[in-house]
């Protein structure tokens, strides 16, 4: 006989819970035939909340025993839960590292230029810079909190940690456009420079644990290898740029 599992899970005209799908397609990936409970209105959810005595839906009942909502379903199948994973806070840096890697090969596969190459490697870091840039300037605010945090020169003049994505982007664009070094190189090695110099200073000297706000605002990255990575390509830029003169 096929486990049996009952779900109680909010569908309305205006809302769907995610979590509600997600509980329905796990307990089926765990071989349960699902009874499928729809809460059709606030008042239908309301009405069950109160019945239970709990605060959120979904929630899985398995034996006639509540299990909870998502997470306390990950539990009880001990699934990890996402924000648990080692990798979960390094998930968008790779994400913009693969996806930078990508747009470089598609883009000399398009131009007829071997996939990978020295352009490959330039044109990798550029659209790094650009996407990475990207999530800063998604709320500035948020990032400049985070940045203010290690940077040596927004401490001493906070308009920079506003100016800064915008000047990533500018680099980050300026050199997949092949613009005349002089007006790019400089950029790229003087916020580089002081973003390296400030991450060192913060994490290999003062022993500081902080958030990186390289992937923007709110980022759950720690402070160290990724950011200084992301200052050392800038300052690689702009001396490559130089360098091509």
């Amino acid at each position: 006989m096929a486990k049996q599992a009952q779900l109680y899970r909010m569908v309305t005209e205006d809302h769907i819970c995610p979590f509600g799908l997600k509980s329905k397609a796990l307990l089926e990936q765990e071989g349960y035939e699902v009874e499928d409970h729809q809460l059709q209105s606030r008042e239908q959810t309301d009405a069950f909340m109160d019945k239970h005595q709990v605060d959120t839906t979904p929630q899985t009942f398995i034996e006639d025993k509540r299990i909870g909502g998502y997470d306390e379903l990950l539990q009880y199948f001990n699934k990890t839960l996402p924000e648990d994973k080692p990798a979960a806070a390094y998930r968008p840096v790779i994400a913009i590292f693969a996806i930078g890697l990508l747009l470089a090969i598609a883009v000399n596969g398009v131009g007829g230029e071997p996939l990978f190459s020295m352009l490959t490697v330039e044109r990798f870091v550029a659209f790094c810079m650009t996407l990475l840039a990207l999530q800063k300037l998604q709320d500035v605010e948020a990032f400049s909190n985070q940045f203010l945090g290690y940077d040596l020169l927004a401490q001493r003049w906070v308009r920079y940690a506003y100016l800064y994505p915008f000047a990533e982007a500018y680099a980050g664009i300026g050199m997949l456009a092949g613009l005349w070094a002089y007006l790019v190189a400089p950029v790229s090695l003087f916020i580089g420079t002081v973003g390296a110099i400030s991450v060192f200073k913060a994490v290999y000297i003062d022993k500081r644990e902080l958030k990186c706000a390289c992937v923007g605002g709110n980022s759950e990255v720690p402070l160290g290898f990724v950011s200084l990575t992301e200052n050392l390509f800038m300052i690689a830029a702009g001396v490559w740029m130089f360098y091509k003169l």
